[in-house]
C-alpha cells in the first residue's frame, strides 16, 4: 500500500517502512564501479525512483526516505563518483555535468531508461543537469534543497568549505573529518564559527554521526571533487532550462532555504514546497507524504513502461 495512503495511520506507516529491506550492489563503470542501493518492488503502475545524495557522504543517507518511499515503488540510490563506496572519478575537477554522465552510465547498467528523479543539494544539482540533457528520460523531478550562491559566496566557499585532506600517521584526519561533519550542523557556512552564522538546529544522535563522518572516511581522498563541482556549478543560467515537471522543495530548516524565493524566481513552472524536512520520524513521513503526493500525480498521455 503507497505511503499517501497510510499517514492516517503514522504507527502502521513507521512499521512498513521499518520492514523494507535495502539491498545493495556495484555496477561497472569505465571509472571503476558504482555503488548503489536498492528497495522496494517494480510496480507497473510507477516508475523506478532514482535517488541523487547531497555532498559529503553517500546514499545511505538517504536511506530513511528510501524505506518511506518503497512500500509503492522500486527505488534507486547510487553513490557519486568519489563518494561513499563508488570509484574515484577520472576527472581530478570534474564538472556537474560529468557527474551527470556518470550516474547515467550507471542507470544504464541497471537497465533504468525512464524513471523519476529526486536530487538532494549536491544531488539536486545532478539532477538538473541529468534532466536538461535528457528530459525524455526524466518523467519528474524533485529538487530538495537548492542553493544559488552570488559570485563573491561561491568563491569563498571555492576557497574554505570542501578542502582535500591530507592523510598522516597521527591520524588527524579521523578528527577533521569528524568536526568537518559536525560543524555543518552548528554553523553555516561550517568554518564560520561566530554566533553570526551560528544555525538553530542542533545535533543529529550519535548514530547518524558516525554513519556520516564513516561515509566520508571512506571517500576522504576525492570527496572533495563533486562538492565543489556542486559549489562551482552556476545555476542562474541552468535552472530555467528544466523542462520537466519539478517539484521544488526545501525544508524548513535547510540552511539553503535563504535561496528559495531566487530560485523560485528562475522555475516559475515549479511546484514550489516547503517541507518540514526529515529530522524527526513525524516529519519524515509528512515530507514523504509530499514527495509521493507529486510523484503519483499522472501526466497527460502518462507512460511508464
Amino acid at each position: 500500500m503507497a505511503l499517501v495512503d497510510t499517514l492516517s495511520d503514522p504507527a502502521g506507516a513507521l512499521q512498513r517502512a521499518s520492514q523494507v529491506r535495502v539491498r545493495r550492489g556495484f555496477v561497472d563503470v569505465s571509472e571503476g564501479q558504482v555503488h548503489y542501493r536498492e528497495a522496494g518492488v517494480a510496480q507497473d503502475s510507477r516508475l523506478p525512483l532514482v535517488m541523487l545524495h547531497a555532498s559529503p557522504g553517500s546514499a545511505r543517507m538517504l536511506e530513511p526516505m528510501m524505506r518511506a518511499l518503497a512500500p509503492g515503488r522500486r527505488v534507486v540510490a547510487t553513490d557519486t563518483l568519489g563518494n561513499g563506496d563508488s570509484s574515484a572519478p577520472q576527472e581530478a575537477s570534474g564538472s556537474i555535468a560529468y557527474f551527470a554522465d556518470a550516474h547515467l552510465r550507471a542507470l544504464d547498467a541497471l537497465g533504468l531508461e525512464r524513471f523519476d528523479l529526486y536530487g538532494s543539494h549536491t544531488g539536486a544539482n545532478i539532477a538538473c543537469e541529468i534532466a536538461i540533457a535528457h528530459p525524455q528520460r526524466v518523467r519528474r523531478l524533485v529538487l530538495d534543497g537548492v542553493s544559488l550562491y552570488s559570485p563573491e559566496e561561491r568563491a569563498d566557499m571555492l576557497e574554505h568549505y570542501a578542502p582535500g585532506v591530507a592523510l598522516d600517521q597521527q591520524g588527524s584526519q579521523f578528527k577533521w573529518v569528524f568536526d568537518f561533519v559536525r560543524d555543518v550542523y552548528l554553523f553555516w557556512p561550517w568554518y564560520r564559527r561566530d554566533a553570526q552564522h551560528r544555525r538553530n538546529l542542533g545535533l543529529p544522535g550519535a548514530d547518524e554521526l558516525h554513519d556520516k563522518t564513516v561515509e566520508v572516511l571512506k571517500a576522504v581522498r576525492t570527496y572533495h571533487i563533486a562538492y565543489r563541482a556542486a559549489i562551482g556549478y552556476d545555476k542562474a543560467p541552468r535552472l530555467p532550462l528544466v523542462r520537466v515537471p519539478t517539484l521544488l522543495a526545501c525544508a524548513s530548516t535547510d540552511m539553503f532555504m535563504e535561496y528559495f524565493d531566487a530560485v523560485k524566481a528562475l522555475m516559475p513552472t515549479a511546484t514550489p514546497l516547503i517541507t518540514p524536512g526529515q529530522g524527526t520520524r513525524d516529519a519524515l513521513l509528512a515530507t514523504a507524504r509530499h514527495f509521493e503526493r507529486f510523484l503519483d500525480t499522472p501526466l497527460p498521455d502518462d507512460e511508464t513502461t
